[in-house]
């Protein structure tokens, strides 16, 4: 039996944003009001607020062919948590508005809430708004996310000083391996609607790609050890192009060490498959969201320990310019060729 499909204009705008508070929660006390009136009503009780927006545009920023929507609901508020963590802040309160062709169904949509929602738990925030309006040309979803920390905590992108340690969590290069994987899959689907793929030695780049993690946990540790990096950032569009923008804000130079740059087994693997540079996906490729963080080297003795922690060099002065030295020893000038929104 094929499965049932009710149409958005059944419920009208107002019916889909009661089906939304329906099955939203609040889990914080800084939330006063939630979702059912003009507007929400927070209480920050005398911390800083920080806040951030990114847009996601059908065709532009996903694929729906590949993307499960729970995975792209997920990931909407997951880009936006690392934006505040990058500030070395803790998010608590987002707003999701959505604006939606008639080809996507009631349940469709219920799918997407699915992975916002399931965000929320994880990163224990609050939907507290949004707006829902109709779309011509496909999904467009824009979330907000607001987030708190004390005033002598926040984190910018222009405190780096010549002899801080230059780090970053996690790894880099797999969620744009993840892409070339699923873009690839596309094509021979497309080619053969019966080709059934066996993803499995994957698993690990696409889940980078399609359902990334925001740091919070990494704030959490440094809040524990009483760190505060001297500046941040989180890496959407390869490590290069954070790195420089890092350096431009503070003012200053660096030195990195491509041995030291963190690449997962699989990246490795995968990248000789595509005949890509694992480093190449890891300086230019994005979409990791992870951290990079710059932090005088006695601070950084408090939290070397960590296993998701690794230094990869060094800032200098500004006239010794960005560079990376290579595993054969070759300083090279580091440039952003991360994604540009605007090329095509």
């Amino acid at each position: 039996m094929a499965d049932s499909r009710t149409e958005l204009n059944q419920l009208g705008e107002f019916g889909l944003i009661e089906r939304i508070r329906a099955k939203n929660k609040t889990r914080r006390a800084e939330t006063l009001k939630s979702i059912g009136d003009d507007a929400a009503v927070l209480h920050p009780q005398g911390r800083e607020v920080v806040t951030s927006t990114d847009m996601l545009v059908e065709g532009i920023h996903f694929d729906l062919s590949y993307t499960p929507l729970q995975h792209l609901g997920y990931k909407a508020v997951a880009v936006n948590v690392s934006d505040i963590a990058a500030m070395n802040a803790f998010p608590v309160q987002i707003t999701v508005s959505i604006a939606v062709s008639n080809r996507f169904s009631l349940e469709a949509i219920d799918m997407l809430y699915d992975g916002i929602y399931a965000a929320c738990d994880a990163y224990n925030i609050d939907l507290v708004g949004g707006d829902t309006t109709a779309s011509t040309s496909g999904l467009i979803i824009s979330v907000t996310v607001i987030g708190l920390t004390e005033k002598d905590k926040i984190s910018f992108r222009s405190g780096a000083k010549p002899g801080d340690a230059i780090c970053v969590t996690g790894d880099l290069g797999a969620a744009f391996l993840g892409l070339q994987v699923l873009l690839r899959e596309k094509v021979t689907y497309k080619a053969n609607p019966d080709h059934q793929p066996d993803l499995t030695e994957y698993e690990y780049l696409i889940e980078k790609q399609l359902k990334p993690e925001g740091r919070t946990d990494f704030i959490h540790e440094l809040a524990e050890f009483g760190v505060v990096p001297s500046a941040m950032i989180d890496i959407s569009d390869g490590l290069a192009s954070e790195l420089l923008h890092i350096c431009k804000e503070s003012g200053v130079g660096a030195a990195i060490y491509e041995k030291q740059i963190p690449i997962h087994d699989t990246t490795m693997l995968v990248s000789e498959e595509f005949n890509i540079s694992a480093t190449t996906c890891a300086l230019n490729g994005g979409e990791d969201y992870e951290l990079l963080f710059t932090l005088p080297v006695e601070e950084f003795e408090k939290i070397k320990h960590l296993p998701h922690i690794t230094p990869i060099g060094i800032i200098r002065e500004k006239s010794e310019g960005v560079v990376m030295v290579t595993s054969t020893n070759e300083a090279i000038t580091l440039r952003a060729q991360g994604w540009n929104h605007f090329n095509g």
